[in-house]
């Protein structure tokens, strides 16, 4: 590999990196008390100006639950395409099941909140950029989207601006909350594509 090459993956490792702590929603002093990695240092690596050393990169990957290749970009291991991505917890109980392989571009998790005792405060809101589209599985689920709130049961969809500040947590007993979430670290937003419609003179199948 060229020079320029490696100088284009370290870029590149350094905006996924963001991208996946934007995503789950940390602060970079989050990551650091997560993995002892000082805030000057995760900071200068998520710029690209410094690049990070192996012992760095593995301890963010475990943190991220990524894998050196999906942080370079690079095709899955045999192995690791065979074998379907291992739900992890969070710090706030709540199970995070990647379902696409890579952190670049859109990409899709599916997420599960226990159940709650009682009603919970108003969800903790974060900010970052991207765009998210939000789906609800099971349960009933509080968007906290600005300063409005919304309850969100089975089926429904959201769609928000990440830059919006926003947060999401189990509206109240009664089970636990299953939603997907699609969420493009750049903005990117999904593209809904129909049949058109039948015209005048279109012949009827």
């Amino acid at each position: 590999m060229t020079d320029d090459g490696v100088a284009d993956t370290l870029a590149a490792m350094a905006s996924r990196l963001k991208a996946a702590r934007e995503h789950r929603g940390d602060t970079l002093t989050d990551v650091s008390r997560a993995t002892g990695i000082s805030l000057s240092t995760l900071s200068r690596i998520e710029t690209g100006r410094r690049a990070p050393t192996l012992e760095v990169l593995l301890r963010l990957t475990r943190t991220y639950g990524l894998s050196l290749d999906e942080l370079a970009g690079n095709e899955p291991a045999a192995a690791d395409r065979a074998r379907p991505p291992a739900p992890r917890g969070r710090g706030d109980d709540k199970t995070v099941l990647p379902l696409t392989r890579y952190v670049g571009g859109l990409h899709a998790h599916k997420h599960v909140l226990p159940p709650v005792d009682g009603p919970p405060p108003r969800p903790r809101q974060v900010v970052h950029d991207g765009y998210e589209w939000l789906c609800v599985l099971y349960g009933r689920l509080w968007l906290a989207l600005g300063d409005h709130d919304l309850v969100l049961t089975a089926g429904e969809v959201a769609e928000f601006d990440t830059r919006t500040a926003h947060g999401v947590a189990n509206a109240g007993p009664g089970g636990p909350v299953e939603y997907l979430i699609m969420f493009g670290p750049q903005g990117e937003r999904l593209r809904p594509r129909t049949a058109p419609a039948a015209g005048p003179g279109d012949r009827q199948p």
